[in-house]
Order: C-alpha cells, then sequence, then structure tokens
C-alpha cells in the first residue's frame, strides 16, 4: 500500500522558506550553516513569532546576532 505524501499548508510552507532565509543572513552574519540551523531549530518559537509579527528574515536574523 502506498503511503500517501503529507502535503503542508501554504502558511507552513511560507515560514519554512522564511526560515530558510534567515538562515542565508545568519550566516552573512558570521555563524556556520549548522549553527544557524541548530540555533533557528532551538528557537523556533521565537522565530516564529517574528514571522508573525511581520519582520522580514534579514530583520530576525539581525534580531538573533544582537
Amino acid at each position: 500500500m502506498a503511503k500517501k505524501k503529507e502535503e503542508l499548508d501554504p502558511e507552513t510552507l511560507e515560514l519554512i522558506h522564511w526560515c530558510i532565509e534567515v538562515e542565508g543572513f545568519l550566516v552573512q552574519g558570521g555563524a556556520t550553516v549548522e549553527q544557524a540551523q541548530d540555533h533557528i531549530e532551538e528557537q523556533i518559537e521565537w522565530f516564529t513569532d517574528l514571522f508573525y509579527d511581520g519582520l522580514t528574515p534579514e530583520e530576525a536574523a539581525k534580531e538573533a546576532l544582537a
């Protein structure tokens, strides 16, 4: 029996893409890719709040690096 692929809703996909962009800005700010990914994963609730508060990925990365 084939397993049905779970589809993510558009808002979740938008959040994922936003986090990927944040990761890039964290790396530009001096973090390694692994450090950036770990930080986003550990602080996902905080980053989700920033996303819903309307911050751009660059603004969120600046907040994280401050």
